[in-house]
């Protein structure tokens, strides 16, 4: 049975101080009494600031270890107001918008807040896609003087699998990669679709001979003015492409930074979240992200949906 605060006033009355706050971590992290992560010992004292003094063997044990709130100097009580806030809203929150509502000092301190929140949402083992799949290149960047067709040297390649979902858009993955070689293309369809499933693709000869997947590969030399051969994956792109101000973002800082809901998001409830700059306009923000998110690895596969 789920134990969460359902309301702010729940909130307070359960987490308002940081002994509280503590206290939850205690029992989530030893919930048959405490045990010592060095020695097995089960005797110990409190100490300071969430600490555990073990009897045996004298380590003293933090109980947000290996948690979001190691080395933070956020108070918990700002940690667990954060999460409510998030978890709470069904529209999506904004770094800007995390700053104004719980009194964050600086728009850096919420968004690297945000950010770290966002990613321990991300369900490491989370469902791939499923049923019919359409999967694309495109490039991610303004138009580049003198560049025809695959020939571009400032652009990312970005791959985009969109799943079917009736008429609409179900669930989608994007990625940056490297190239658009067979093992690449490849490797991202095994990661991202479950095998069984039919992936639909143009006529790209790097995605021949899929092995586990049913492949739905089509041609088509012209195709009339509005018409796609792959309309769910032209959708996802456009979207991006026409966020004003979207386009001078570096795709991994896209990737990086998720702000508020984009408008798959708003049209279909599903989908990514677009960066959002601290002026309130759309695009990277202003400063530059926290150093801790700067060395992340730059192409994970971004997931909208579940």
């Amino acid at each position: 049975m789920e134990d969460y605060p359902r309301t702010l006033m729940e909130l307070e009355g359960r987490f308002g101080s940081e002994d509280a706050c503590r206290q939850y971590l205690f029992q989530l992290r030893w919930p048959e009494g405490f045990v010592c992560p060095r020695c097995g010992g089960k005797q110990a004292w409190p100490m300071t600031r969430g600490r555990w003094l073990c009897a045996t063997c004298r380590y003293q044990a933090p109980v947000t270890a290996g948690t979001l709130f190691q080395d933070s100097h956020l108070p918990l009580t700002t940690w667990f107001r954060a999460m409510w806030y998030v978890t709470s809203q069904k529209t999506g929150v904004s770094a800007l918008g995390l700053q104004r509502v719980r009194g964050l000092g600086s728009y850096r301190t919420a968004w690297a807040l945000l950010h770290k929140l966002r990613r321990a949402m991300v369900r490491p083992g989370r469902d791939r896609l499923r049923g019919i799949v359409e999967v694309e290149e495109a490039y991610w960047g303004s138009e580049e003087a003198g560049a025809v067709g695959r020939l571009t040297e400032a652009k990312a390649l970005i791959i985009v699998a969109a799943e079917e979902d009736g008429a609409g858009i179900g669930r989608v993955r994007l990625r940056r990669i490297p190239d658009l070689a067979k093992p690449t293309l490849h490797r991202f369809i095994a990661q991202a679709i479950e095998p069984g499933s039919t992936v639909r693709t143009d006529g790209l000869n790097a995605y021949r001979r899929l092995e586990g997947y049913g492949h739905d590969r089509r041609i088509q030399r012209e195709q009339a003015k509005g018409e796609h051969l792959l309309p769910r994956v032209h959708r996802v792109v456009s979207l991006l492409t026409t966020q004003p101000g979207l386009m001078a973002t570096p795709f991994p800082a896209l990737l990086r930074s998720r702000g508020r809901p984009s408008p798959l998001h708003r049209s279909h409830g599903k989908g990514s979240a677009l960066p959002m700059d601290p002026s309130g306009r759309d695009g990277p923000p202003s400063e530059s992200p926290p150093d801790s998110a700067a060395r992340e690895e730059l192409s994970p596969i971004l997931c909208t949906g579940q």
